[in-house]
């Protein structure tokens, strides 16, 4: 063992000058270094054009993906100012890029509401970008300077003269950084949609040209703003309306702005997104937290004065909650985010205004549209009824051990070890493939666990049928966490839950009804990244005891011309239709062998299309399902979400 230096003083400090931070800790600053962080690059500098139209400076955004995933974001706003920062000796435009913490966010007066409130967006960016070229106009001159890994080697300059006023951002991911620089169009989209619903009147144009042949992009515009998202969530994902026209109110304290959007549909689940200065809080915080009360203390408040309720009943949250679609978008001079990535709302102040806005609103909605409020009843009672059932059931199954245990599924070949740090189960469709599997794995860590049937479409269900179903009970029971309100992360059983199904479109839709199961009942799985997809091969290729196992048609086509010494001697080239044809050592080889396996972990970085797509492809409507599946065929595949 060599010996090593005990000795710890000053020189082992090390400061990180500047964007230097950034690059070595990327995900404090945007989250990962995934395709999760590298289309954060674009929100920030999104976010920050979106602050001039916050301030009424800014009525038009464009946003284009050039050839090589290159990024330009313009916009007709102020422009970034271009004069001698005083503190720091350079232009401003050139401190907003390389200091961290600077930005025209922090007093003075350069935003009353913004989103970027860290000031971190563009200096980060730049600082992860290979280069990154900044272009202002003030109305009389253009501005340029260009940076290469946030450094810069030209002071910014006049390039030329100019009437139009606006910044124009261009910029390319470094792939030192990032495990991917390939921008997704539908997850850019889907954002950029979003900003256009949450500011009502501000055009965003949208293209994609890194396919001069394929150019697309759309213009987003909606005068109706966050009614008009609720109106789109919808019909995206086929649901029904049940409350006439979205219920739509507003309300200021202060510096501080809040609207709120929301309308009942037929489903049984809750479609909640909450926006903070534009920005999407998924973990929630003081104004969800206070739109949350007040519904259920007002639902309740009516039920009681109307008659509807009983003496001792009471509706809960999650009664009242069981299909609606709410936008909760609050405007803030001061917004207090608990993370740099800003998921979560901290402002307390926020909370009483909140409930005290929905209060009054809503009560007065109910009152004077006593048809909408019998139909918002109706369906609470009516998950009320559910609920009490579920309860029923759930203690039915507890009682039917003594310990609180449920006896282990007969299909479930366990493995030898308890700890779940090193055990995966894999969850298997058919007899067949399940027993080769069982041959197959490492008995030590791997557990098999075949299902057999048509599975219960919990989409379609609420929790009452859940409990006690012969298709799922075996699947709560191997893992041992219990579902809905009892799930209990820590007593997983199994650290990795692999869902292997064959590679057609039967496996596909057994894919979706385990992980539509997984994310409405055991949703922690997915958020912990306890959840997988195996990818077993499409093809095999033989010639003289070489084997290639290939994934793809490209892939097979690659193997042929190999082991054919491009077409001089024949090759065997075997379509696997099902895991079932794979004897035991080469559904090892291929798909369960940690060395050569691929398996896919489902992350849930945008919940909201997760949750879309378990709504189109779960639920009744046909044509939004096969809309989205001919859109998503990839994606059908292999439902990575």
């Amino acid at each position: 063992m060599s010996q090593q230096n005990n000795n710890y003083d000053e020189n082992d400090i090390q400061v990180l000058e500047g964007l230097e931070a950034v690059r070595k800790r990327p995900g404090m600053y945007i989250g990962s270094t995934g395709a999760g962080g590298l289309h954060h690059l674009v929100y920030e500098i999104v976010d920050n054009s979106i602050d001039e139209s916050l301030a009424g400076y800014c009525t038009e955004i464009t946003v284009e993906i050039l050839d090589g995933d290159i990024i330009r974001v313009s916009d007709n706003g102020r422009g970034i100012p271009t004069g001698i920062h005083q503190k720091e000796g350079i232009s401003a435009a050139t401190v907003v890029y390389t200091v961290l913490h600077a930005g025209g966010k922090f007093g003075g007066g350069g935003y009353k509401v913004s989103g970027g409130l860290h000031g971190v967006g563009a200096s980060a960016v730049n600082a992860l970008s290979e280069w990154l070229e900044l272009t202002v106009y003030d109305g009389s001159d253009i501005w340029f300077q260009r940076f290469e890994r946030g450094h810069y080697s030209e002071q910014l300059k006049k390039i030329g003269k100019t009437e139009r006023t606006g910044t124009s951002v261009t910029f390319k991911a470094d792939d030192e950084i990032f495990e991917t620089t390939v921008y997704s169009y539908d997850v850019l989209l889907k954002r950029l949609r979003e900003q256009a619903f949450l500011n009502a009147g501000l055009k965003i144009v949208f293209e994609d040209k890194r396919d001069p042949e394929d150019i697309k992009g759309e213009t987003l515009y909606y005068e109706g703003g966050i009614r008009q998202f609720v109106e789109h969530i919808h019909t995206a994902r086929g649901l029904e309306s049940l409350s006439g026209d979205v219920i739509y109110f507003s309300g200021t304290q202060g510096d501080s702005f809040a609207e709120i959007a929301l309308q009942y549909n037929d489903s049984y689940n809750e479609i909640i997104l909450s926006f903070a200065n534009n920005i999407h809080t998924k973990d929630g915080g003081s104004h969800e937290t206070g739109f949350k009360n007040a519904i259920t203390k007002v639902v309740n408040e009516y039920g009681r004065k109307m008659g509807l309720l009983k003496d001792k009943e009471k509706l809960s949250g999650d009664d009242i909650r069981e299909g609606l679609t709410a936008i909760i978008s609050v405007k803030l001079t001061d917004c207090e985010f608990e993370s740099q990535t800003k998921v979560r709302l901290g402002n307390p102040e926020v909370r009483p205004f909140i409930e005290k806005l929905v209060q009054e609103k809503l009560m007065n909605f109910l009152e004077e549209n006593p048809d909408t409020a019998k139909l918002i009843f109706e369906k609470s009672l009516s998950a009320l009824k559910a609920r009490e059932a579920a309860r029923r059931a759930r203690e039915a199954e507890r009682s039917k051990n003594a310990f609180g245990k449920s006896p282990m599924p007969e299909k479930l070949a366990d493995c030898a070890e308890r700890d779940s740090r090193y055990t995966e189960i894999y969850i298997v469709e058919g007899d067949s493939a399940g027993g080769s599997a069982k041959q197959g794995r490492d008995r030590r860590y791997q557990a098999i666990l075949s299902l057999w049937g048509k599975m219960l479409n919990v989409e379609k269900a609420r929790i009452d049928r859940i409990y006690g179903n012969d298709k799922l009970e075996p699947v709560v029971a191997a893992l041992g966490t219990g579902i809905g309100e009892d799930f209990d992360i820590e007593k997983l059983r199994y650290g990795k839950v692999i869902i292997m199904a064959d590679a057609d479109v039967d496996g596909m839709h057994i894919r979706a009804l385990l992980l539509t199961f997984f994310f409405r009942y055991m949703r922690p799985l997915i958020a912990n990244g306890n959840v997988y997809i195996a990818q077993p091969p499409l093809f095999r290729v033989e010639r003289n005891n070489k084997i290639r196992y290939a994934f793809s048609d490209e892939e097979r086509d690659q193997y042929i011309a190999e082991l054919s010494e491009n077409g001089r001697y024949k090759v065997e080239v075997q379509r696997y239709k099902g895991l079932g044809e794979m004897d035991p050592e080469q559904l090892w080889e291929t798909t369960m062998d940690p060395e050569r396996r691929t398996i896919v972990k489902i992350s849930m970085e945008d919940a909201l299309r997760a949750d879309e797509v378990f709504t189109v492809l779960m639920g009744d409507k046909v044509e939004p399902r096969r809309n989205f599946i001919e859109a998503n065929a990839k994606f059908a595949q292999d439902l990575d979400i």
